[in-house]
């Protein structure tokens, strides 16, 4: 059982402690671990059961269904840390929900926000969130697909790669170049419904943890006017906003895959025999467990201190939301790894937990921000501070 005293610390109220256990107790009854066959089938099953249960009413606002008046970033990383403990295919299918309809929930017009966010919350609409692109990368000015105007609405060409619920989402917000300015400043955001003409989502993306993966390409696709998010140029701007809320969680599903791993080694040294004992009286494995709960322990602290700073003190947090992800997400793949290594052979057995695990950290540390990335919001923010 994973340590929950950290629900003691001043970061959280009662109504976070009671979702952390009342999830806990719903995880242990509707999610299963095993990996499944059809990941599409599996992670569409994941977000009815999420809307079943009422956990996806924490990815958009009370207006609209939610939870809370706006995003709680506390309750958002709790549930992802909780989720990510017992299956990363339903912290996938929880993340993407929020993350694929934030842009929507942050700047959209109140018609877009009533079409869109109530179905997202019920795990009725499937979301998704295009950014990437195949040459661009983590260079988000950079982007490449273009936007024309046609007097009655828009022509979208180009594409875009390595987009999570790819070719099941019911709708993807689109970030494209309008051309109002060079770089940055010249990206606008749209909604792209499931099957407009020119939109090609077929071409799918198999990854080492099976998750719902493709790249899209737009052939001239067509858009209504109405289509267009929030103001046009300030694309980049609301991508940014959107990553800077869901960035944090991030780091909570890092954590929450590093606390499993600490648990399935700190069980695996208490009953592995050792000559006359066990793995856990070596002085070599107990300096392992230490330097585990040392990363789980600090992870923690960055990441709810990071929710903390947007949900109570109103802060834009990047660089804590920063920080968190790039501790989280690079010290879980070193507890998970040393679980493997306690694990020995059996460790890097197909479907034993700590070898899933292994599989699925590893695109943590890239999605949403490279750890390289991560390192340049953080010195610019210090630089940036010292220099003022």
């Amino acid at each position: 059982m994973a340590d929950r005293s950290f629900l003691d610390w001043p970061f959280f109220d009662d109504s976070h402690r009671r979702l952390a256990k009342d999830l806990e107790e719903w995880c242990r009854s509707e999610i299963e671990e095993a990996e499944e066959a059809d990941v599409d089938e599996a992670c569409r099953a994941l977000v009815r059961k999420l809307g079943g249960g009422g956990w996806l009413r924490y990815c958009v606002p009370a207006a609209y269904g939610g939870i809370h008046e706006a995003l709680d970033v506390r309750s958002l990383a709790l549930i992802r840390e909780t989720l990510a403990r017992q299956s990363g295919l339903a912290d996938f299918a929880f993340a993407m929900q929020g993350l694929g309809s934030g842009t929507i929930s942050l700047f959209g017009s109140e018609a877009q926000k009533q079409a869109y966010l109530p179905a997202v919350g019920r795990g009725e609409k499937i979301a998704a969130f295009a950014l990437t692109e195949p040459v661009s990368g983590s260079d988000v000015a950079s982007m490449e697909t273009e936007v024309r105007e046609n007097g009655a609405g828009y022509f979208v060409s180009g594409a875009k790669t390595y987009i999570s619920n790819g070719g099941i989402a019911d709708y993807y917000v689109l970030f494209a170049r309008t051309g109002e300015a060079p770089g940055s400043k010249g990206i606008s955001a749209f909604i792209v419904d499931r099957g407009t003409p020119g939109l090609d989502d077929s071409e799918r993306i198999d990854v080492m943890a099976p998750h719902p993966l493709a790249t899209l390409r737009f052939d001239d696709m067509a858009l209504p006017a109405s289509a267009l998010l929030g103001e046009r140029g300030k694309g980049f701007a609301q991508a940014m906003a959107t990553l800077d809320v869901f960035r944090t969680t991030v780091g909570a599903a890092a954590l929450g895959l590093a606390r499993r791993a600490l648990d399935e080694a700190t069980q695996r040294a208490l009953s592995r025999k050792l000559g006359a004992g066990t793995l856990a009286d070596n002085p070599i494995t107990q300096s392992k467990l230490a330097e585990m709960v040392l990363d789980v322990d600090s992870s923690a602290l960055l990441i709810y201190r990071a929710a903390w700073l947007r949900d109570v003190k109103g802060q834009r947090n990047s660089r804590e939301a920063a920080l968190a992800k790039l501790h989280a997400t690079d010290s879980a793949q070193s507890v998970i790894d040393k679980a493997v290594q306690m694990f020995g052979g059996l460790g890097v057995t197909r479907g034993v937990p700590v070898e899933r695990l292994y599989r699925e950290i590893r695109a943590l540390r890239i999605y949403e921000g490279a750890s390289e990335v991560q390192k340049v919001v953080i010195s610019r923010v210090h630089l940036a501070e010292h220099r003022r």
